[in-house]
Parts: C-alpha cells; sequence; structure tokens
C-alpha cells in the first residue's frame, strides 16, 4: 500500500472490476459500500480487505415483519435511529429499546455498535448503506437485505489480488 506503482496498478484494477458497484473513486452509492471512509463492515485490514476480495461477502439481513409486527418494526426503527444521535418519538424509543434487546442484539451487539465478524454494521454511527432515516429503517426491517459481493479468487488470480488489496487498503490508510 507504501508502493505508488503498485497502487497505480491495483487502482487500473479497481476500474476495471470494482467501479460497477463501488464507482470510479471507490465512494460506493446507495447499498455499495465506500471503500475509502475507514468504515468496514467486514474489518478493514489487509488480511480482511483480501478475503472480502478473494472469497465474496454475502450479507444478510432477514426480514422482521413475522418477528415484530408493523408496531415493533416503528419502534425499533425509532430507536435505531437515536442510536447515531438523530431525534425519534420517546415513547416508541422506549419500547423499541426493549425489542432491538431482544431481536436485534445478537447481531448487532447490545449498544449497536455492529459486529464484523457477521457483517453487521455499526448502527452508532452516521454511514447507512441503504439510509439512515426511519423510513430507510423500516424498509430494512420490512423487507429485510441481501447484499452481495463476488468472488474474485478465479478471476484476478493471487497477484492482482495482492495489488487490488494493496490499493484499497491505502483508500482508507
Amino acid at each position: 500500500a507504501k508502493d505508488e506503482d503498485a497502487v497505480g496498478m491495483g487502482q487500473r484494477l479497481s476500474l476495471t472490476y470494482c467501479m460497477q458497484c463501488h464507482g470510479s473513486e471507490a465512494r460506493g452509492s446507495r447499498g455499495f459500500p465506500n471503500l475509502a471512509d475507514g468504515d468496514w463492515l467486514w474489518g478493514g485490514t489487509p488480511e480482511q480487505i483480501k478475503a472480502s476480495i478473494v472469497n465474496g461477502r454475502n450479507a444478510v439481513m432477514p426480514a422482521h415483519e413475522a418477528i415484530l409486527g408493523e408496531d415493533g418494526i416503528d419502534e425499533v426503527a425509532n430507536y435505531v435511529v437515536t442510536l447515531s444521535g438523530h431525534q425519534a418519538d420517546a415513547a416508541l424509543v422506549e419500547k423499541g429499546k426493549e425489542r432491538f434487546t431482544t431481536v436485534c442484539a445478537a447481531c448487532h451487539m447490545p449498544d449497536g455498535t455492529g459486529n464484523q465478524m457477521l457483517g453487521a454494521p455499526n448502527l452508532t454511527d452516521d454511514t447507512w448503506l441503504y439510509g439512515g432515516d426511519i423510513e430507510d429503517i423500516k424498509t430494512t426491517l420490512y423487507k429485510g437485505r441481501m447484499g452481495q459481493m463476488p468472488a474474485f479468487k478465479e478471476l484476478l488470480g493471487d497477484a492482482k489480488i495482492h495489488l487490488l488489496t494493496a490499493y484499497v487498503y491505502s483508500l482508507s490508510n
């Protein structure tokens, strides 16, 4: 990541293989992670980045309508939005906190900081892959999310993956 030539080659590889999802500057878009911000769902070490490129990633947030019901989704969404410092209906927040602890904390941790081993996002920051307002959160709770990054091991091979890893790592380090 400190070798300018290697990073340049990695950038060209990113423009060929990654920009369709992550953009030409690797800053992502709705539903596709920003690779330059230092906020990593699966971890941002060179080893973790390489594992993501080699093996791909399957992010699964199941739909919770059957578990929470309409009222529960409204309550949890109101609670979750407060985790990142936004205001919400206090009565709904209190009920949502209890439901969050019971239903959501196993993946997102009791404090909402997420779990990189599962790719469960940190809900306490202001980085939202699908939007962080109450309506966006409700949509996620109702429908779930199924993000997928394909594996590139067979397509790219070890040398290109090494260069691409160096480039991606250099974006936020």
